[in-house]
């Protein structure tokens, strides 16, 4: 029994020393696995051994849950920014003078790990600092970033490490090239350029048309003088009750109008313009004085019981309006 004793005796300063030699190893031979493959893939023994204290480095672990069965849309979405700010970190610091390193632990890679820590959410970040070294912490706990804000993107990210290793270099966040974004923006663009160039000659006369240009700004200004905005932004009714069990459609005073109000306006608007345009441009143009004579008659009497109706209207919105034509 003695003799067991004397070498155990014998075997612990040399246990020690192997251990302290592996604690110091500990961040040289993983950086070296993370500049080929960036961020580290954890189990529960890997996560164990890089947050045990004592280290004189820091650790960026992310847990989270990646299969579809565990319903983590926020873990799938923040993967791919997490692994770019890993490799663009690792690339920008290629000696580990930040001595930072980046791991990913996945539920089902260590659920003993998430039951330690009794985790019911994912994605949670943990970043371990160091306990030795010039840039020790005497809080030996991991400090835990906040993912109820919905952050899926790598910048907040990056600033929140940076934040916490003040004495540490922070290589910048470099995105890679997205080729394919650029061959979707070429070929686009191309087809654009390509088809314009097709179209042209058919569309040019369309678009130089004085008529379609004349016959658009009039319905504009029609849709805008009517009222069409104020029933928008004031969400006023179609119609309403008279009171006696008919409908009203003009809103009396100036302030107020119904959406069937605004529709019959614009039809009076339209019957003055198409009448005025006819009269002008139209009636000139007739070679026959007998059916000249009719149209400057039919278009006049349009005109005069049109703008009739219209003053009965500006009557029924504002009753002491002192004007007013027959028949109306």
């Amino acid at each position: 029994m003695r003799f067991f004793q004397t070498l155990t005796a014998l075997l612990l300063p040399v246990a020690a020393l192997g251990a302290k030699k592996s604690t110091g190893d500990r961040f040289k031979e993983n950086f070296g696995k993370q500049i080929s493959s960036a961020p580290l893939k954890l189990d529960d023994d890997l996560y164990k051994q890089l947050t045990t204290a004592p280290r004189d480095y820091s650790v960026a672990v992310l847990l989270t849950a990646l299969e579809a069965r565990f319903g983590c849309q926020l873990c799938r979405d923040f993967q791919p920014e997490w692994e770019i700010l890993a490799r663009s970190w690792t690339k920008g610091d290629k000696k580990g003078d930040s001595r930072l390193l980046f791991g990913t632990l996945d539920f089902n890679d260590g659920k003993a790990t998430f039951q330690s820590l009794m985790l019911q959410t994912a994605p949670v970040l943990l970043l371990f600092q160091p306990t030795t070294g010039p840039n020790a912490k005497a809080d030996a706990q991991p400090v835990r970033f906040d993912f109820n804000t919905g952050v899926s993107d790598a910048h907040p990210i990056h600033s929140w490490i940076a934040r916490h290793l003040p004495d540490a270099p922070h290589p910048p966040l470099v995105r890679p090239i997205n080729y394919t974004r650029i061959v979707v923006v070429t070929t686009s663009v191309l087809g654009i350029i390509t088809f314009a160039s097709v179209a042209w000659p058919y569309v040019m006369p369309v678009a130089q048309n004085r008529n379609l240009w004349a016959a658009l700004s009039l319905i504009a200004v029609l849709l805008f003088t009517s009222g069409h905005m104020f029933n928008h932004i004031r969400k006023v009714p179609y119609v309403a009750a008279d009171g006696r069990g008919g409908i009203t459609y003009f809103a009396g005073g100036f302030q107020n109008q119904f959406g069937m109000e605004t529709q019959l306006v614009g039809a009076m608007y339209g019957v003055l313009a198409f009448a005025t345009i006819s009269l002008a441009l139209r009636v000139p143009r007739m070679t026959n004085p007998q059916t000249q004579a009719v149209a400057v008659a039919v278009w006049g009497g349009v005109m005069f019981g049109m703008y009739s109706f219209l003053l009965s209207v500006f009557r029924i919105k504002n009753g002491g309006y002192p004007f007013y034509l027959p028949p109306f």
